[in-house]
């Protein structure tokens, strides 16, 4: 699965959110997105596999529950798929900056 398929649903996008926050044991991640987008404890507990399985999250035992955790793995490889593009964005960027500094200059000698 491509890193930008994973961060493209917004149950996944809001379990990472959670994770970035700090660890949370996998019942108050349940609790909190279920109750936000209306879904099971199993749909939750899909979600949570694929973050696992694409490297974007941890979970480890404690006694009987499981804590999850944001795994630095999975948010690198989103933000090396997103450098591939950013040439492109900040070449825009930058051009936007030229024409902003023109009219500017422009605007001055005309007053």
């Amino acid at each position: 699965m491509h890193a930008f398929d994973v961060l493209g649903d917004p149950v996944r996008r809001r379990i990472l959110d959670l994770l970035a926050e700090g660890e949370r044991p996998a019942g108050a991640v349940v609790d909190v997105v279920a109750a936000e987008f209306g879904i099971t404890q199993p749909a939750v507990s899909r979600h949570l596999r694929i973050l696992r399985e694409q490297g974007f999250a941890a979970v480890r035992a404690e006694g009987a529950r499981r804590i999850y955790s944001l795994e630095r793995a999975g948010v690198e490889s989103a933000a090396a798929e997103l450098d591939r593009y950013r040439r492109f964005w900040s070449n825009r960027l930058d051009a936007l900056h030229t024409e902003v500094a023109r009219g500017r200059r422009a605007r001055r000698k005309d007053a």
